[in-house]
């Protein structure tokens, strides 16, 4: 069993950074693939990130060059620094990570990027 807390959202305006912790409980984190999701309004979720447990990492198009993710496994911690934020970044992050058939979501945090 694995539980998922997201932190790090806010209200900023266009140009500047957040960074989103999520913090896992449970054994076996530095095993873990880590991912940061999101989903905009009437928008379907979608991968924005992922570090693999030799921290590998993978983003997609729209976030390559701003966003980074990183890991600390002694916190049990996987990290989303955001850079130069958009007013289309705008979602709800959410941190996933998936054990055997099961996949462990966070409650998600809000990210609003608006001048």
């Amino acid at each position: 069993q694995v539980q998922l807390v997201e932190s790090g959202g806010g209200l900023v305006q266009p140009g500047e950074s957040l960074r989103l912790s999520c913090a896992a409980s449970g054994s076996g984190f530095r095993f873990m693939t880590m991912n940061w999701y999101r989903q905009a309004p009437g928008k379907q979720r979608e991968l924005v990130a992922a570090i693999t447990s030799d921290r590998s990492t993978a983003y997609a198009g729209s976030v390559k060059g701003r966003f980074t993710i990183s890991r600390e496994n002694a916190r049990n911690t996987v990290y989303l620094q955001m850079n130069s934020l958009k007013p289309e970044d705008t979602a709800v992050y959410y941190c996933n990570t998936r054990g055997g058939l099961l996949d462990y979501w966070g409650q998600g945090t809000q990210v609003t990027v608006s001048s």
